[in-house]
């Protein structure tokens, strides 16, 4: 139930996104979602991508560092308090979250919130029981 997410450093300088973006699409991989959080430096660009293994070797072989992280994709309703019945949920269940961001879905009224938490088979687990829908894998992936 875990989405694979490439995290990827970035010097803060003119081009360097670009050339990231550019080095993923050579390999026809498309990318679903993205954060970045930066420093006056540097930048380390989260990524959910149609085929994790391959841009990470397309980055990795062009000289970028760059790794793979498991995050939780929550499928919610597109609409005021859809997001709050999940946090909820966790919260009761005292799962901090680490950091998270969001994507509509092709699927109408829905959107993805990409949840990074420590024991991602137990937030789930805690989701599903208070009836909140969690993403495969190949759903976002293939969007």
């Amino acid at each position: 139930m875990s989405i694979k997410q490439l995290s990827v450093f970035v010097e803060n300088k003119p081009g360097r996104l670009a050339e990231i973006t550019e080095t993923i699409a050579a390999k026809g991989v498309n990318i679903r979602a993205l954060s970045i959080s930066d420093t006056t430096e540097f930048g380390i660009l989260r990524l959910i991508v149609s085929d994790p293994e391959a841009a990470v070797a397309a980055l990795k072989e062009a000289g970028f560092t760059v790794s793979l992280t498991e995050v939780l994709a929550i499928l919610i309703d597109d609409e005021p308090g859809g997001f709050c019945k999940a946090l909820k949920v966790l919260n009761a269940a005292e799962i901090a979250i680490g950091y998270v961001y969001a994507f509509t879905s092709r699927t109408d009224g829905k959107a993805f919130v990409l949840v990074h938490v420590e024991d991602i088979q137990r937030a789930v687990e805690v989701l599903s029981a208070g009836g909140v829908s969690v993403a495969k894998s190949t759903e976002v992936y293939g969007m």
